[in-house]
């Protein structure tokens, strides 16, 4: 997906409140001022996709206990230089994890957030700029923790609260249910 395809993605959101609103204003401005935005090089921030996973009666999310950040969040990760976002988050999912059989709304942004990434191993505090594809998936499969992750679990979306409180997870839940 070229830069275009993406800034096209962005044109059609329609966001779901004022922060969010502030958001894409944000990121239309990052992309269309940084040649190198999906790159992790660049170290004001960067485009980063990820994957609200939802089982097929919309009432569990995949979480993943970060190791990094010792958080639970949804599967995601850098672009490494690749526009095709929505591939970026399907790619992450199925790494994170290996989860096979699913369903990806590629054709349009389920979420938009920017978040700050703190300082680690010399690498400054920079943004993510990071933006969501709904993804629908059976809660029967085997799931297997990749390195990258402590544990996985599907979660009650009416549960929520209880892994992960952050305005930007329960924005996504609210949009669910």
């Amino acid at each position: 997906m070229p830069i275009k395809q993406f800034q096209l993605l962005l044109q059609q959101y329609n966001p779901a409140d004022e922060v969010e609103k502030e958001y894409l204003e944000k990121m239309k401005f990052f992309v269309s001022n940084n040649a190198d935005c999906f790159s992790r090089s660049n170290l004001e921030g960067h485009v980063t996709g990820s994957a609200f996973i939802v089982n097929h009666n919309q009432t569990h999310t995949l979480l993943v206990h970060h190791k990094k950040l010792n958080k639970w969040l949804q599967p995601g990760g850098h672009c490494d230089g690749d526009s095709d976002v929505a591939f970026v988050a399907q790619k992450e999912a199925e790494e994170e994890t290996e989860i096979s059989n699913f369903t990806i709304k590629k054709d349009q942004i389920f979420d938009l957030d920017i978040h700050e990434i703190p300082e680690r191993k010399g690498v400054p505090a920079h943004l993510h700029y990071d933006t969501r594809f709904l993804i629908i998936a059976d809660d029967t499969q085997k799931l297997i923790v990749s390195d990258e992750s402590n544990e996985l679990k599907w979660v009650k979306l009416t549960e929520i609260e209880n892994y992960n409180n952050e305005e930007s997870v329960l924005r996504m839940v609210r949009k669910i249910m």
